[in-house]
């Protein structure tokens, strides 16, 4: 099985795009960012979502509404021990994790599937079902509640992807293969030649994010043969190798 990284398209010349859609919106709820007791950093993970879970019904829903830096981090763990019932069983939950749906605007066209940041996956409901009837496992689509200019407008769904996989760490800088025991923060920059630690993949999902470097969204071989016999051209593929 291989495994590839998916990405925005960056078009050779500015007008190349096909679609030219934009959205500028937020999920509606997320975790504070902190300062870490344990590593000294201060920091926010505002790339790891999960556009399905719903905060409407906690006490501590309206706290969690702006994005702010909580000082106290005994105050940190209480809400994200208050929201982790809520979440996929055994995913980590990072500073600066955002839930809901994604809230905003959006204007122009936009093809099969669309990633405005490299982090960020989605997907019209009518690319979904074909993708389902694929057999392609793990998709989890979420509403949105984004604002449309054009009359014409297309249901855009967000794909909630866990973070389940790991970068080999022959690819990490030897200090910052373990992440940080109080917050969980690993601190390295993406490697020139990301490495997939091929013992940490998961079997079940063939769409997940890295989570030891959120921000790199991998797909299966299945998916990415399906993805291309339905023509869904809108997203940068490459392949990542495996030790």
């Amino acid at each position: 099985m291989k495994f590839y990284r998916l990405e925005p398209v960056e078009p050779v010349e500015p007008d190349a795009l096909r679609y030219k859609g934009e959205i500028n919106a937020t999920h509606k709820w997320g975790l504070p960012g902190v300062h870490c007791p344990g590593c000294g950093a201060t920091w926010s993970n505002g790339t790891d979502a999960y556009p399905c879970v719903e905060l409407s019904g906690l006490p501590d829903a309206k706290a969690l509404e702006e994005a702010r830096l909580e000082e106290d981090f005994a105050a940190f763990e209480r809400l994200r021990e208050r929201v982790r019932p809520l979440l996929p069983a055994g995913v980590p939950l990072w500073p600066g994790t955002k839930f809901g749906p994604l809230v905003g605007s959006a204007r122009g066209s936009f093809g099969q599937l669309f990633m405005q940041d490299p982090w960020t996956l989605l997907i019209r409901r009518e690319a979904l079902e074909p993708l389902q009837r694929e057999g392609i496992q793990g998709l989890t689509a979420c509403h949105t509640q984004l604002r449309f200019r054009q009359k014409q407008s297309p249901e855009l769904l967000e794909l909630q992807l866990e973070p389940r996989g790991l970068l080999h760490r022959e690819c990490i800088p030897p200090d910052r293969v373990e992440p940080c025991g109080k917050c969980g923060r690993f601190g390295f920059s993406l490697p020139k030649k990301p490495l997939l630690d091929w013992a940490s993949l998961p079997e079940h999902l063939d769409l997940f994010r890295l989570a030891n470097f959120t921000t790199v969204i991998v797909a299966t071989e299945r998916f990415v043969d399906a993805v291309r016999r339905l023509s869904f051209e809108e997203v940068s593929i490459r392949e990542l190798p495996l030790r």
